[in-house]
């Protein structure tokens, strides 16, 4: 039996000074029991990362509701996801946004995202499998990226990708000890970002990341 219900997430994200009233009501209704190995059902509502395959951990529901409220959405944007894990920040973001395409790198947690999302009758998002360092140029461009993997800088295309006034989160770092920061798209390209939160994260890999 869970320990606890939503409720204790919300009152985490809460804690951290997240304040949005739609994304702490994603908190409340999104079942993330559904997102994580089902030997973690029982402590899914618990605030922490759940182990996933590959040497991944899912992150800390707190830190996912920060990550996601510093992208300010309305619910008209077209949002990227780098690193869809097993679907549960995926899918908070999906209540938030008009289309969220989220970039996964193993074929095997995508497609287990994917069956994860389709059970919760998530319908506006699109799992791609792919280098998440150079985005997914064929929905592009996007009002926000969200990437959930370190790296001391943000990768070009993610840049390319993005509508002049748009938002990204990324933890700023060399994995294990970074800075999630905002950063907004201007015409000549990113301004100097602001921090967020301090956070721990695995590193991004890929062409334009940790090889």
């Amino acid at each position: 039996m869970a320990r606890w219900s939503s409720e204790h997430l919300v009152a985490a994200a809460r804690r951290t000074g997240v304040s949005d009233p739609a994304l702490l009501e994603a908190l409340r209704v999104v079942h993330r029991s559904a997102f994580v190995p089902p030997e973690y059902a029982d402590a899914a509502n618990e605030d922490r990362p759940v182990p996933i395959p590959h040497g991944q951990v899912t992150t800390q529901p707190s830190l996912s509701a920060g990550m996601i409220e510093a992208l300010r959405l309305t619910g008209t944007e077209r949002v990227l996801e780098i690193g869809t894990g097993y679907g549960y920040q995926t899918a908070l973001l999906s209540r938030l946004a008009y289309l969220v395409t989220s970039v996964e790198r193993w074929p095997d947690l995508a497609a287990r995202a994917r069956e994860n999302l389709a059970a919760e009758d998530v319908t506006n998002v699109e799992v791609v499998v792919g280098d998440g360092t150079e985005g997914a140029a064929d929905s592009a461009p996007y009002e926000a990226v969200l990437v959930s993997a370190a790296y001391p800088e943000v990768p070009p295309p993610l840049v390319e990708q993005m509508r002049p006034g748009g938002r990204l989160v990324q933890p700023i770092g060399p994995g294990g000890a970074e800075e999630v920061t905002v950063f907004r798209r201007t015409p000549e390209g990113l301004d100097a970002g602001r921090p967020v939160i301090p956070a721990r994260f695995v590193r991004l890999r890929g062409h334009f990341g940790y090889r």
